[in-house]
């Protein structure tokens, strides 16, 4: 048996979404800029996706760009934002997605843009107070680029009163919510927020397929040249397949985002209390109120063990597939920049469950009772 609880790196694909996008494998594969009937078809079924997404959002269609995923959709609102709308300061925080603060330092480099981060709480919540102070202390042209909901501590920002912040302050605001798009309701036409970033891997859709909401108004250009597509914003014929199962994907989210939210952040409390009843001394990498955390992250922080360096070897042998961090950083030898940042108990260790719809509560019990088993806990019945 494998029981899988990384759903913040990726999730299945949803059986709805694989059967709405195989006709566009296999009978409707026209290229959308073509001018017959495969074409049009093709093109017909994109601007239904966009519809659709736009919808969720109580967006207007053209304010919704197609990319290949959250990186480039983050880079893109970063780089038009400094490029094209004339920002000269980025606020941003510490424990961004590296595909923000990366970008953040190659703009800094490449642009000569001053950074400049905001404090973090003990739970890793920014300090808004900080941040209306940076505001304040200068009229250069600024984009607060801070994420939603943070991927690997769940810890989540409040979007509208930091687009308030922004909006008082002449700053213009991105958000990386590619954690959070599909798992929490958004309505643009209520946040004061210029981009928002979704990638359809987040919430049971196709990998390779994401969408950039830009705020009507804002006059960006591609990062990608070559072609006209998405409204001269992203050259590249559409991924077609990915846009159709990416917006049924989204559909379904909303359809049932209640229910699965309850479902979801139940398995979160019980995951917790059953490692509580095990360990002596384990702590909450985070908010430890659920009900105001993003509720499909769980990291929880372990007490010192002389097997940690092969912790997540030994549960993977197991059949346990849990994540250290970020997946996108796994490869690292220096540990996860989110966790560095809210501790310096290097000694500890640290692993994030994240979970979806699909989890249950018998795979969380063969859960806990590998996790004991690897860090041979013993549990009176």
């Amino acid at each position: 048996m494998r029981v899988y609880l990384d759903n913040a790196a990726t999730t299945p694909l949803a059986p709805e979404v694989l059967e709405a996008m195989m006709p566009y494998f296999r009978e409707h594969f026209g290229n959308p800029s073509a001018q017959h009937s495969y074409g049009r078809e093709s093109r017909a079924a994109v601007e239904q996706a966009r519809k659709v997404i736009a919808g969720c959002l109580n967006a207007k269609t053209s304010e919704i760009i197609f990319t290949s995923g959250g990186t480039e959709s983050n880079n893109l609102a970063l780089v038009c934002s400094v490029r094209d709308l004339g920002v000269e300061r980025i606020i941003s925080s510490p424990i961004e997605h590296h595909c923000v603060l990366h970008t953040i330092d190659w703009l800094a480099d490449h642009h000569q843009i001053k950074v400049e981060y905001i404090n973090l709480k003990e739970d890793g919540s920014l300090d808004l107070e900080h941040l209306e102070s940076l505001l304040q202390e200068s009229n250069v042209k600024t984009l607060v680029s801070v994420m939603h909901g943070n991927n690997e501590i769940g810890v989540l920002c409040d979007l509208k009163k930091v687009g308030e912040l922004c909006e008082g302050n002449n700053a213009l605001f991105h958000s990386d919510t590619v954690q959070t798009m599909a798992h929490f309701p958004f309505d643009v036409e209520q946040l004061k927020v210029h981009f928002l970033t979704g990638s359809a891997h987040k919430f049971h859709g196709p990998k390779g397929i994401g969408f950039l909401y830009a705020k009507k108004g804002l006059s960006i250009k591609p990062i990608i040249h070559g072609g006209g597509q998405e409204r001269n914003k992203r050259a590249g014929t559409e991924n077609l397949y990915g846009i159709v199962g990416m917006a049924k994907a989204m559909q379904l989210a909303y359809e049932h985002l209640e229910d699965d939210k309850a479902h979801i952040l139940e398995l979160k409390r019980y995951l917790f209390q059953h490692l509580s009843n095990g360990f002596q001394d384990i702590r909450v990498n985070g908010p430890e109120d659920f009900d105001n955390s993003l509720y499909t992250v769980l990291n929880i922080s372990f007490p010192p063990d002389p097997r940690g360096s092969l912790l997540l070897f030994n549960l993977d042998m197991e059949g346990l597939c849990v994540s250290g961090g970020s997946a996108c950083t796994s490869g690292a030898s220096n540990g996860s920049h989110v966790i560095n940042a809210i501790s310096q108990e290097q000694d500890r260790v640290s692993i994030r469950f994240s979970f979806s719809k699909y989890n249950t509560k018998a795979e969380l019990d063969f859960a806990i009772e590998k996790i004991f088993k690897v860090f041979n806990v013993k549990v009176e019945c």
